[in-house]
């Protein structure tokens, strides 16, 4: 238990439901702050603690150990608040379900020093334990067949190793993971990917990347956009059952 800041909600004579209603959250996600490594989001921290007379690094001090890059944080905790999210990738295997040599396999090529790549690799693996703690957020990844096609850094026991996990991970009671067949005609996922997240609220926030700058968008009009996106694309997708047929079939390609 983060004991700082239950500590500190008695001292203030708030409670997470009295709190929540400060802040405009709901009382389940204040609640999730008094345990070990949850994490308010970014926009959310400093309030919090100038309502409880308390430091942000009193409060949460793992702020400081976190390895992610600083940009990427607030999706992070987006991640972990969500109840849900939904991602579709068209190069690579989502974050949430790489191995480890397959998350370095994406820096390859990149002007990143060893000690960077290790820091960027163990952020991602440490993102992963949503996956499997309790009451983690159901995870809907789609990708592209290619994905389990393509050779990371040309490694045929990379790949093996990486799609055997992929189906290890889709075993989990909170993951669904669908494929998108390589002979499906021209669909919205070649605009690339996208990430949607629903937290305990019912807000709905997504993260999109690019080639030049990643980013977070919560305008209704566009998480419209990208949701009817979305079901387009999950519609292209294989049912989960000839999905994960799919995937077997490819991990057996690369032994």
């Amino acid at each position: 238990m983060n004991h700082a800041f239950v500590a500190a909600l008695a001292e203030a004579c708030e409670t997470a439901e009295s709190l929540a209603g400060r802040i405009g959250l709901h009382p389940k996600t204040v609640a999730r702050w008094a345990n070990p490594g949850r994490i308010p989001q970014t926009r959310h921290r400093a309030e919090v603690a100038q309502i409880l007379r308390k430091d942000v690094l009193e409060l949460w001090p793992d702020v400081l150990n976190r390895r992610e890059p600083v940009w990427f944080r607030p999706w992070v905790d987006i991640e972990r608040e969500a109840v849900a999210l939904r991602a579709f990738q068209l190069a690579w295997v989502p974050g949430l379900l790489q191995t480890e040599a397959y998350a370095r396999a994406t820096f390859k090529g990149q002007a990143l020093a060893p000690d960077e790549v290790d820091e960027l690799v163990a952020a991602r693996l440490d993102r992963q334990a949503i996956l499997s703690r309790e009451r983690g957020p159901l995870f809907v990844a789609v990708i592209d067949e290619g994905i389990i096609r393509r050779p990371a850094a040309g490694d045929r026991a990379l790949m093996a190793e990486q799609l055997a996990h992929l189906l290890a991970c889709a075993d989990l009671p909170s993951v669904q993971l669908h494929v998108v067949p390589h002979d499906t005609a021209t669909y919205p996922g070649l605009d690339g990917p996208f990430t949607l997240a629903e937290l305990p609220d019912g807000t709905r926030v997504a993260h999109v990347d690019s080639q030049a700058r990643a980013q977070i968008i919560d305008q209704t009009s566009e998480i419209g956009t990208l949701e009817r996106r979305w079901e387009r694309i999950r519609g292209e997708a294989l049912p989960r059952g000839r999905s994960l047929e799919l995937l077997t079939e490819a991990a057996r390609s690369w032994t």
